[in-house]
């Protein structure tokens, strides 16, 4: 089988590396010619939670030759207008392209590639770009997962094939739901991330701060009371099932802000990826997650109060007239939680 992994970026770097190291017959794609130069020159290296060093191919996006039985798609959803008609005629009347971005994406790249050749995937770990070649692990090895499926829900045996190949890079669960596996990926995005952009700090800053972590549990129960109302099921990823958290929140919400942190711990240090763009002067993806749920929850008739003021914080981070601070954390207010349990 050909792989083309599109965006050898955070997570592209790492899975890149560990696939390369497997044998699989393999090409890491990048636009950055920096990069490409030294992950051909250097190799691909994971440091982190995982140290590697291993030998790759990689090429800008002119370099990419034939046609490939597999893309890993992994680029920002900020690029897809140039990324995907360049991958476009490398795909065959029988290649695939799993999207494994942030999001809900499958629509969008569906409508490039063909719904025919398009699965989704919703990766289950974390990592940060550091220079050109070089990426941190920022979760535990034993929690890099992949919930991977069909746009209709249908198992098959291109899955099976897909799985085969993401088992060397951790470990890969086909569900028959992958929108409501998005949904439930979506509800880390805004939550842990959008707070991460926001605040200028790792997940595990959010964990250890008792208005951040309920910031985090009140856009979890918008994003789950939304999926309700646009009639989506929300899926377990790595054992976490959102209906937990919203039975807690009924309960007891010192224990709903215990369940989080136990949940999240194995991802403390892993940094926003909108924080990561927004460091470097790059669009970032807020309007593929925090603004596309104000824009799914209002349709909805759903009140998002928390999501919406990180949604406007970050525009405001991005446009240059904020700065991410964790003292943008007194601006945040916390509703009362009786509104998510109406």
């Amino acid at each position: 089988m050909r792989i083309a992994l599109v965006g050898a970026w955070s997570l592209g770097t790492i899975a890149g590396a560990l696939l390369s190291k497997a044998g699989l017959d393999i090409v890491l794609v990048d636009s950055n010619e920096e990069n490409v130069k030294a992950l051909n020159e250097k190799g691909a290296r994971v440091v982190g939670h995982l140290e590697l060093t291993t030998p790759v191919r990689a090429v800008a996006p002119p370099g990419m030759e034939g046609v490939y039985d597999l893309v890993i798609y992994l680029v920002k959803s900020t690029y897809d207008d140039v990324a995907l008609p360049a991958v476009l005629p490398h795909m065959g009347p029988k290649s695939m392209l799993v999207t494994l971005q942030n999001g809900v994406p499958e629509e969008r790249v569906a409508s490039f590639v063909g719904a025919e050749r398009t699965l989704g995937g919703a990766v289950g770990w974390g990592g940060t770009w550091l220079e050109p070649g070089v990426s941190e692990l920022t979760s535990d090895p034993g929690e890099m997962t992949y919930d991977i499926g069909e746009i209709d829900g249908s198992r098959s045996s291109r899955l099976e094939a897909l799985k085969e190949v993401l088992d060397h890079a951790g470990e890969a669960v086909i569900t028959d739901n992958l929108t409501g596996v998005r949904w439930t990926k979506l509800l880390v995005n805004v939550s842990m991330s959008g707070l991460s952009t926001v605040l200028d700090c790792p997940y595990g800053g959010i964990l250890d701060d008792e208005k951040a972590v309920t910031a985090a549990i009140c856009i979890m129960m918008e994003t789950i009371r939304t999926s309700q109302a646009l009639g989506i099921k929300m899926e377990p990823m790595q054992g976490a099932d959102p209906a937990i958290i919203f039975e807690l929140v009924k309960q007891d919400m010192e224990n709903a802000r215990g369940a989080v942190r136990f949940i999240w711990e194995p991802h403390r240090d892993i940094v926003g990826s909108m924080l990561q763009d927004c460091r470097r002067g790059l669009k970032c993806e807020v309007e593929s997650l925090n603004g596309y749920l104000s824009v799914m929850s209002a349709r909805a008739g759903i009140a998002t109060p928390v999501n919406d003021a990180v949604t406007d914080t970050i525009r405001r981070i991005e446009a240059g007239s904020l700065e991410p601070s964790f003292a943008n954390l007194d601006a945040l207010e916390i509703p009362d939680m009786g509104i998510y349990l109406e």
